[in-house]
């Protein structure tokens, strides 16, 4: 069994691995990573410059550096891939699963990847990676792998398993054996403890289960995590439009579309446009944010728009403005709690979810409760804490009780609808609905005050 280090990276150490790699002392590099696991290697390499980075990947053993390739993110393996050769790259990829070889090509522009695809030796690979590159990268094609074990339903189980020790030298993680007919199309899957414990000359169609779960190489890749998660899968197989094998999808692939796709909700919630990183340049990263930042500057000077409309009722009542910050931010909070509850519930795409009339009668039971909790407490504080006089009060309870039944319909049905037209509807929970719920807010608090104050 191998034995991995628990390791903790120190300033002490860098400073000593640098050093090594200043004095070229190879042995010191090899033999302090020894045992490390490959991601905290790549961790450790994301500290040190990129010349560094390079010096201590060739120092390794090949097939150590091509998993610490896979583990870097995508914005430090871009700039490894950069000051490598073509030659070299290809020699790594020669090394990795073809899902992993087609992402580092994917990251790579058409020449480049021209380019080290020339430099292939291993065919058998070569064909692997280039069909991964043809499907689309957010689909099932584009994340499976083309490393996996069938077996042919007529084989006996003594050629079945020679046929898993033959196959198994290019499969790190054996997790099925799908069985599959003489035209490769998928019939099944059997379990190794059926194999171990059937006599030699069982067949494999008379023990094999043919309830298999399956998607086709068009899905998103979104679905494929789901039904994973569904059904509690480590690995589904992947079939063409005629139901013919063609690879396979592992727990860790899918979690790497959760990460991305959690990164890119996060960053919609945030009002960021466009997927980036921190290290990305000023210029991408300010383009990114800058068009939400424009959206709430925009909205903000309709804002005072609203305000300046009603600048004669707030000049005969001038603690009006005291509570327009109270509106904006109550308005801004219950539409951002509702449009994540209804972009959570999206997500879960359950059968069995409401639907969005069940939804929306939901959420709107619920501001009204809410509602008339704030407006009472508000109406106590206005007129028993700050001495204003009763009708004052109940203008501003009033105000703020419109307001929480509009911010909710806002957050609960913007994001239905946006997801009903295919577009993310975490971008709901951001700036887009604090920056509407805030027109409107004022827009309401202004028009109750003109109704019971008679401005």
């Amino acid at each position: 069994m191998e034995i991995i280090k628990q390791f903790e990276l120190s300033k002490e150490y860098l400073e000593s691995l640098r050093l090594g790699i200043e004095s070229e002392d190879l042995g010191f590099i090899v033999e302090s990573l020894d045992g490390v696991n490959v991601a905290d290697i790549a961790a450790i390499l994301d500290e040190l410059s990129m010349e560094e980075s390079i010096y201590v990947l060739r120092a390794l053993e090949k097939q150590l550096a091509a998993d610490i390739l896979i583990e870097l993110d995508d914005n430090s393996l871009f700039r490894v891939l950069k000051e490598l050769p073509e030659a070299e790259i290809a020699s790594y990829i020669e090394l990795m699963d073809s899902d992993d070889g087609a992402d580092i090509l994917n990251l790579l522009g058409e020449r480049e990847r021209e380019e080290v695809i020339s430099h292939f030796e291993d065919k058998i690979k070569s064909d692997q990676v280039l069909e991964l590159l043809r499907y689309e990268e957010d689909t099932a094609g584009g994340i499976m792998a083309k490393e996996y074990i069938r077996a042919n339903k007529n084989w006996s189980v003594v050629q079945t398993i020679n046929e898993i020790r033959r196959q198994a030298e290019n499969v790190e993680k054996i997790f099925s054996i799908y069985v599959v007919n003489n035209r490769q199309h998928l019939l099944g899957r059997v379990s190794l403890k059926k194999i171990v414990l059937a006599s030699d000359e069982t067949k494999i169609e008379d023990i094999y289960e043919q309830e298999v779960v399956s998607v086709p190489t068009y899905m998103d890749q979104e679905e494929v995590a789901e039904i994973m998660r569904k059904y509690d899968l480590e690995s589904v197989p992947v079939v063409n439009a005629k139901n013919k094998l063609v690879g396979r999808i592992t727990v860790d692939d899918i979690l790497d579309v959760v990460r991305e796709e959690a990164e890119e909700d996060i960053q919609a919630m945030a009002g960021i446009s466009g997927d980036i990183e921190e290290s990305d340049s000023i210029f991408l990263i300010t383009k990114a944010r800058l068009p939400w930042l424009l959206i709430g500057v925009i909205g903000g000077l309709m804002g005072a728009k609203i305000i300046g409309f009603f600048e004669v009722g707030l000049s005969k009542y001038l603690a009006l403005a005291s509570f327009i910050p109270l509106v904006a931010a109550t308005g801004g909070n219950v539409g951002i709690q509702a449009s994540s509850l209804i972009v959570q519930s999206l997500a879960t795409k359950s059968v069995f979810d409401d639907t969005p009339l069940q939804r929306f009668i939901k959420g709107f039971s619920i501001a009204i409760i809410n509602g008339i909790v704030l407006g009472t407490f508000v109406f106590c504080v206005v007129v028993f804490l700050y001495g204003f006089e009763p009708i004052f009060g109940i203008t501003v309870g009033t105000a703020l009780f419109c307001v929480v039944l509009l911010s909710s319909f806002m957050g609960t049905v913007t994001p239905l609808v946006l997801n009903r037209f295919g577009i993310n509807p975490a971008i709901a929970s951001g700036p887009f609905i604090t920056t509407t719920n805030d027109l409107l807010g004022l827009a309401v608090y202004f028009g109750v005050a003109m109704l019971l104050l008679n401005l």
